[in-house]
């Protein structure tokens, strides 16, 4: 059954919404974090393939290119800088040695908490400054953004 034009336009000015507060958000969160993070900035990609990896525990070179919607050298390379710097290693697989499977060491397992609890404070302090509608509001709506995620994923093929 099509969309009626009331609802059209409601998803337009739902999407339009989202896509201009998202990334509005992400980038106030991450400032936030790198505020009192004590470490060294790594690069946007490095930190989506550490939180991948810490979630995916032995992640192949190539699953890991996939989900970050990247070419399999590029991580290749990303791989090799988290591996210099100590945050990373590289394990062969024992059946076919050209596969790499991924796993973060001690040290960025660390790092990644030690990041994921100040993103936590610094929300939990905005989150008590909401009220009760606006935190429930919120609530109700992270089912409806993680069921949005899989909606804008790539299927496989």
């Amino acid at each position: 059954m099509p969309a009626s034009a009331a609802a059209r336009q409601d998803i337009d000015r739902v999407a339009s919404a989202l896509a201009a507060s998202l990334p509005t958000l992400h980038r106030t969160l991450d400032r936030r974090i790198l505020g009192d993070f004590p470490h060294d900035r790594l690069p946007e990609a490095q930190i989506a393939l550490l939180r991948l990896v810490a979630d995916r525990d032995g992640i192949t070179v190539r699953e890991a290119a996939h989900e970050l919607l990247m070419q399999p050298n590029n991580v290749s390379a990303l791989v090799s800088q988290l591996t210099r710097s100590g945050l990373l290693e590289r394990r062969c697989d024992a059946a076919d040695r050209r596969v790499a499977h991924l796993h973060t060491t001690p040290v960025a397992r660390e790092r990644i908490a030690e990041a994921e609890g100040i993103a936590r404070r610094h929300l939990a302090a905005a989150l008590r400054h909401l009220t009760g509608g606006e935190l429930d509001a919120l609530g109700s709506a992270l089912g409806a953004l993680n069921s949005l995620d899989t909606q804008l994923r790539p299927t496989a093929g």
